[in-house]
């Protein structure tokens, strides 16, 4: 399938979270998740954020859509 990669995540430590709703609100969702809940818990991201894609979009109501929004992290203070 054109455009479909296999990746193996190494990540570690995270902070994630469950958003429902619609995949279009999922933005300041994370940006709340990195500008306030990272630096308030004195974390820092290491790498990309991923998604967890909990429910089928083409049997499930946009606002009842879950996933996983997962950002690699660790410590500021190293």
């Amino acid at each position: 399938m054109a455009g479909v990669r296999h990746e193996t995540l190494h990540e570690g430590t995270g902070a994630q979270l469950l958003h429902v709703g619609p995949y279009d609100d999922e933005g300041p969702v994370l940006a709340a998740l990195h500008d306030e809940y990272l630096a308030a818990h004195g974390l820092r991201m290491t790498g990309l954020h991923h998604e967890i894609y909990l429910s089928d979009p083409r049997r499930t109501e946009p606002a009842k859509l879950r996933t996983v929004l997962r950002q690699p992290v660790r410590s500021a203070s190293r």
